[in-house]
């Protein structure tokens, strides 16, 4: 049975001189302890602020902070590559659901893409606020799926703002449904350093919005990075919701993660 999981955003545990030490809890995950009744000798997973996986036994409660006590460390997990998704803002809750399962998936960040097709439109004022909720989504997400790290939420992009953050990029996939259906995921990757993929040098995967990308966007997007490549997710027309979680799954299958073997 997995442990239920919680991430730090300022204690280092290795730092901690006592045995057993009050867990300093974020005031949600706080709430979460009582949520869940949890209970002193049982055991959660804990991610501190340096990245560290320790499991912690519960010895008691000081308030609503657990008192807990190490019962595992392991220094370090082997780094999954850095994968961002720059995904088309759309309507209702779907840029929501994307994000969710992404990061179940094991999406290290995403861009809120506003393309020329985006009917959805974020005011300057609101963006914050927005931010803020996605950020709520994507703890929750990571907590619930057992990620090594919470994913970040860039600002809002349009797609010069797109192309100019992705100079650095090692690897840029464009998801387009007009690209030739030869234009495959696969044989994109094939041709890109895909052991590189660190969050200074990661993989873009840009998905459009509700009506797909323009060709000026694309031409913009394609001429920023020597390694990006338009391509293509098959026959199907896909819903902007559906490109977004399908098309990460696939690349992140293919550089060895979700069962994977490379």
């Amino acid at each position: 049975m997995s442990l239920t999981r919680f991430f730090l955003e300022k204690q280092v545990l290795s730092n901690e001189t006592d045995e057993t030490f009050v867990l300093q809890l974020a005031d949600d995950d706080a709430k979460h302890v009582s949520v869940l009744r949890l209970k002193e000798e049982e055991h959660i997973a804990v991610i501190d602020a340096q990245g560290d996986y320790f499991e912690c036994a519960i010895v008691g409660f000081e308030g609503k902070l657990p008192i807990v006590r190490i019962a595992l460390h392991v220094d370090s997990v082997a780094a999954r590559p850095y994968v961002v998704l720059a995904q088309g803002l759309a309507k209702a809750d779907r840029f929501e659901l994307v994000i969710r399962h992404a990061t179940e998936l094991g999406v290290s960040a995403f861009i809120p893409y506003a393309s020329k097709r985006s009917v959805v439109r974020i005011a300057a004022s609101k963006e914050q606020s927005k931010r803020e909720r996605w950020q709520a989504i994507l703890k929750s997400a990571a907590m619930q799926s057992g990620q090594q790290s919470i994913p970040s939420i860039l600002p809002v992009m349009d797609t010069v703002q797109l192309a100019e953050w992705a100079v650095h990029a090692n690897g840029i996939l464009i998801c387009w449904e007009e690209a030739d259906f030869t234009q495959t995921l696969h044989n994109a990757l094939l041709g890109m350093d895909c052991s590189s993929f660190m969050k200074e040098s990661p993989l873009i995967i840009v998905v459009g919005p509700e009506g797909g990308l323009e060709p000026t966007e694309v031409d913009i997007l394609r001429s920023s990075n020597e390694a990006s490549h338009v391509i293509s997710l098959g026959s199907s027309i896909l819903r902007t919701e559906t490109a977004g979680i399908v098309a990460p799954a696939l690349a992140l299958y293919e550089l060895g993660q979700l069962g994977g073997t490379r």
